[in-house]
């Protein structure tokens, strides 16, 4: 095991106590709730009911059309960035927000466009494939529409599962840029065959929404981590291997301490270099800062993250955020009994290893639970040991293959009850694969652990 280059016994920074505006999750939604209400307003207002087949198939589209047009900006305000949300919501309820809308967004899309042409058909007395042509040819407009609903379609079909799995994180993320294409070319379809936007009013409001949205992301994506940057100069310290596969990125800068990081969050990092510089990955920080580090822990998964293990001293680094609510201060407020359990499986342990540093807890109230494959797998382990014997908390660490087909599962029920009698007594906090934190959720809650005590941070994006 490697020499421990973030000693434990140094003492974390507080956290300043003022508190930045947050937006919690029922705030938001209630605002993006009010959003649609305010679209089918706009609908209702310049809408002359036709009855029959036709006027009916073609109001439809028309509602479908506009809630298109409004879930885009909400998908790209979700993924903004933004402070208040990112703190409020937290990044992965965000995500998975964002994950959910994604699929209405395409589903209106689709459903736009079908509803739009078969009305049409039936109006002028036409097929639908003729109808079809007569739109394609004679509206440029509606061809460009035709390109970015294709766009849309196979951006959805990469973020499936199934897909992404077979994915590494930078192609995903790659395509994923696709949407802004996408949305520039809607929105010109929108102004020009909108019957909606005919009133001036209306395009300036709409106008108004994509440009306020637009402005939120390059603020926070674009000129945040070029500020930061300027600020704090960070650049890379030491890279220092860990174990088999995985590597520690020390990085120094300019009071640090400034960017109020908290121990269990993690920043967007872009390092400088030729291979590097066009890629902004999520890592959790693996140890409480200090004010004048930060530290990420990294598996070498993909060409991405191998070539950080060829990192030199001094690479210049653009950071986004800290984002994440996975926090001592979220402890803190959620927490409701006072023991806390914290379950970590494959580099998962980075975000817990840092919270096992700084969360407030008296000796003997915190358990770790360590899941890996092999001794091999356990990383930051003497550092692990050092914290947990320093505040009297309880380390297991848990080895095996993983799949369901494995004969002893070392986070069975079973063994859940063995290793924590007093399971349902803890408020608990767990950070790993979602297929596996998704199944360790639902058997904590079998074992009598409510809901509102189970506390997930998602580690795949």
């Amino acid at each position: 095991m490697s020499a421990i280059h973030a000693p434990p016994t140094r003492v974390a920074r507080p956290v300043p106590d003022t508190q930045p505006l947050l937006i919690g999750p029922r705030v938001a939604l209630a605002m993006i709730g009010f959003g649609g209400l305010a679209v089918l307003g706009l609908w209702w207002k310049d809408t002359a009911f036709v009855y029959g087949w036709a006027g009916e198939l073609i109001n439809a589209g028309r509602i479908t059309g506009l809630l298109c047009g409004y879930t885009v900006v909400v998908l790209l305000a979700l993924m903004a960035r933004i402070p208040a949300l990112e703190h409020g919501v937290g990044s992965d309820r965000l995500a998975r927000w964002h994950a959910a809308g994604g699929r209405y967004t395409v589903s209106l899309a689709v459903a736009h466009t079908l509803l739009i042409i078969w009305g049409y058909a039936l109006q002028a007395h036409d097929g639908v494939v003729d109808q079809t042509k007569v739109l394609l040819l004679s509206y440029p407009d509606v061809l460009m529409a035709t390109v970015a609903l294709g766009l849309l379609i196979g951006v959805a079909v990469t973020s499936a599962r199934a897909a992404r799995r077979r994915l590494r994180y930078e192609t995903w993320h790659l395509l994923h840029l696709y949407t802004y294409l996408a949305i520039a070319l809607a929105f010109s379809h929108q102004f020009a065959t909108g019957a909606d936007f005919v009133d001036l009013r209306a395009r300036v409001l709409w106008s108004a929404m994509y440009v306020l949205v637009g402005g939120l992301l390059v603020w926070y994506r674009v000129l945040t981590p070029l500020v930061v940057l300027a600020r704090h100069q960070l650049r890379v310290a030491a890279v220092v291997p860990e174990g088999p596969g995985v590597v520690s990125v020390v990085l120094g800068g300019r009071n640090l301490h400034h960017l109020r990081a908290e121990a269990g969050q993690f920043f967007r990092w872009r390092f400088l270099t030729r291979e590097l510089w066009w890629a902004a990955n999520p890592y959790s920080l693996s140890s409480a800062p200090n004010g004048t580090t930060l530290r990420i822990t990294v598996k070498l998964a993909g060409d991405h993250t191998a070539a950080l293990a060829r990192l030199r001293p001094g690479t210049r680094v653009l950071a986004e955020g800290p984002y994440g609510a996975f926090t001592a201060r979220h402890v803190l407020a959620t927490r409701s009994v006072p023991k806390m359990l914290l379950i970590g499986i494959g580099i998962g342990i980075t975000p817990l290893r840092a919270l096992l540093e700084s969360i407030p807890a008296a000796p003997g109230a915190m358990t770790l639970l360590y899941r890996a494959r092999r001794p091999d797998d356990l990383v930051l382990a003497r550092e692990i040991e050092q914290i947990a014997y320093r505040r009297g908390a309880h380390v297991h660490y848990l080895l095996g293959p993983r799949g369901r087909r494995a004969e002893h599962d070392p986070l069975s029920a079973g063994r859940l009850r063995e290793l924590v009698p007093d399971l349902a007594r803890h408020e608990v906090y767990l950070c790993g694969p979602d297929e596996v934190t998704g199944q360790l959720s639902r058997t904590l809650h079998r074992l009598g652990v409510p809901r509102r005590r189970i506390h997930l941070e998602s580690f795949t994006f």
